[in-house]
């Protein structure tokens, strides 16, 4: 399934609502901040279920499957075309963790001939969601919000 993608938005609620985010590695990401974030996510494989595919990317990339009841939260289109599937899902990642980025290789710099190894994500990061908005994905921006309606609706 090219052009598609599935990932979890990872919550806690301490003190307030806040959601992990992921910064891209690699050259093109290294000077963007505002916009530039993400949930970790990947690529859907053929015969995947797009849940599996959330998960096993979040494992990849940060080294473990969150516990709890995980919230669909639809789909997305991003800038590019690629559609992005979304579930939340509560945890607090415990005090300490250590992050430890997966690596890939690309030539570089373009046309070059040689081949560098960047993080596919370089740093991971709680934000309350008001910042998490002007940190991640323009797109992405709608997991945010529906997060909210979901957790606003469980309060009533």
């Amino acid at each position: 399934m090219a052009n598609v993608s599935a990932g979890i938005l990872l919550f806690r609620r301490k003190p307030h609502l806040q959601v992990l985010l992921g910064h891209p590695g690699g050259p093109y990401w290294q000077n963007k901040d505002e916009g530039a974030w993400s949930i970790p996510k990947g690529e859907v494989k053929n015969d995947e279920a797009l849940i599996d595919t959330a998960k096993r990317e979040f494992e990849e990339e940060l080294g473990f499957i969150p516990e709890g009841d995980y919230v669909e939260l639809g789909s997305i289109k991003q800038k590019g075309g690629k559609t992005v599937h979304a579930w939340a899902v509560e945890y607090q990642i415990p005090d300490d963790f250590i992050f430890t980025p997966q690596y890939f290789e690309m030539e570089w710099p373009p046309s070059s001939g040689q081949t560098e190894t960047f993080p596919e994500i370089d740093q991971i990061e709680y934000f309350a969601v008001f910042e998490a908005k002007k940190k991640i994905n323009p797109a992405q921006q709608t997991f945010i919000n529906r997060l909210i309606d979901q957790c606003s609706a469980k309060e009533r």
